[in-house]
């Protein structure tokens, strides 16, 4: 993804397109998983970026509440976790051991959803789905 494109979703939700700004959506983008601000923080000091952990903190949170990124908040974990949204319909498996997250690409939910607004009359709009385990690391 190119530079004008971050600034192009920036403009989109209405927001000022800074370098700092730039940088957080960058990281984001790249990354295959999702990852913490301090994460976030330690590559853009890698990358002899100058920007306060604070401001990625608030960063995130203005980009959360523009879908701009996902947050993902973890049972037993205090530290969120945020991705780029690109709009695609995620599910994790996640390691209470170390933490390790393992996208899975397939919706297992899709026709549960239909079998539930048949039965229930209920108009479902979404669902969230984490599943935690051990991976095969942590399993022994």
């Amino acid at each position: 993804m190119k530079n004008c494109t971050y600034k192009d979703t920036l403009k989109k939700s209405g927001l000022k397109n800074t370098k700092h700004r730039t940088a957080v959506i960058e990281i984001l983008a790249q990354s295959s998983q999702p990852i913490s601000a301090e994460e976030i923080y330690f590559m853009l000091k890698e990358s002899k970026v100058d920007i306060n952990l604070s401001t990625i903190y608030r960063t995130l949170e203005v980009f959360a509440a523009n879908d701009i990124v996902t947050k993902l908040n973890l049972t037993g974990s205090s530290k969120a976790l945020y991705e780029y949204n690109m709009m695609t319909h995620r599910h994790y498996l996640i390691c209470i051991k170390c933490k390790k997250i393992v996208t899975i690409e397939h919706c297992p939910l899709q026709d549960y959803e239909a079998l539930l607004e048949k039965h229930t009359d209920f108009s479902i709009v979404g669902h969230k789905l984490d599943i935690y385990g051990y991976c095969p690391e942590c399993k022994s």
